[in-house]
């Protein structure tokens, strides 16, 4: 298959190894992965603050740099919950405010092709086991907006209890929120704060070596908080599991999602 990557902005500013770690995944399996340089952001930020008018410029460009290649790939991945979220649920929604039918048409063609990582893997390329190794214990946090925008279930985990070495660790009261919500965490501090040390505490109670989960967004959060208490357990992307092999075992790196063992 054809696919096109977009990285998402923190992605690429914050944690451009989960990027590379797509990229080198995709590419194990047989893919081709293409990358439009055009890409900027979705617009998560200001649609979930109900900034529709402002998102609606981000949306049109969006729109304008997948649209075109839209006959020309099979699949465009996101590295994200959330920001898949966005695309699928919310640009259409911000198009319907402006009145703009065209524009609400064309982000519809560009949703129906649009997957997060791990939907992608088992719901169109039918895989579970894509040959990872990583001989570590990890707790998985599924994020606010796969479970419930996107409702990606159980795919991150089948993927996960396919990979060579693991083990799997139940995190208690997974299904809470780790209290990032992008600008909730600016805006209600406080709030947020009592949220993610609630979290961080689950994960250490979980026994695991790493927090595993598909948003960069939260694992910086959660991986933040770690940090600061001197807790032993490490945040690490979904993808990042899953590029490691026994020939190329992924290397935590200095990047905001990792300390360097």
């Amino acid at each position: 298959m054809r696919i096109s990557l977009m990285t998402t902005c923190l992605v690429d500013v914050m944690a451009p190894d989960v990027a590379r770690a797509t990229v080198m995944l995709l590419e194990r399996l047989g893919h081709e992965v293409v990358f439009d340089k055009r890409q900027t952001c979705c617009g998560q930020m200001h649609t979930n603050s109900g900034y529709y008018t402002e998102a609606a410029p981000v949306v049109r460009s969006f729109v304008d740099t997948f649209e075109p290649a839209l006959e020309s790939v099979d699949a465009i991945v996101m590295p994200s919950g959330s920001c898949t979220g966005c695309v699928r649920d919310q640009h259409a929604l911000v198009a319907r405010h402006e009145g703009d039918e065209r524009l609400e048409q064309r982000a519809a063609a560009v949703a129906a092709k649009t997957y997060e990582l791990s939907e992608l893997l088992v719901d169109v390329l039918k895989v579970t086991d894509v040959g990872a190794y990583f001989p570590h214990s990890v707790t998985y946090h599924p994020t606010c907006h796969s479970m419930r925008f996107l409702k990606v279930g159980s795919r991150p985990l089948k993927l996960l209890r396919a990979v060579e070495g693991i083990e799997v660790k139940n995190l208690p009261e997974s299904d809470t929120c780790c209290g990032f919500g992008g600008t909730f965490s600016v805006k209600n501090d406080a709030t947020s704060d009592a949220m993610v040390t609630d979290k961080a505490a689950n994960v250490v109670r979980s026994g695991a070596e790493f927090v595993v989960a598909g948003d960069a967004s939260c694992l910086m959060n959660i991986g933040g908080k770690l940090r600061r208490t001197g807790a032993a357990p490490q945040s690490i992307h979904l993808a990042q599991i899953l590029a490691s092999t026994k020939e190329d075992p992924f290397v935590p790196s200095e990047t905001i999602l990792g300390r360097a063992s």
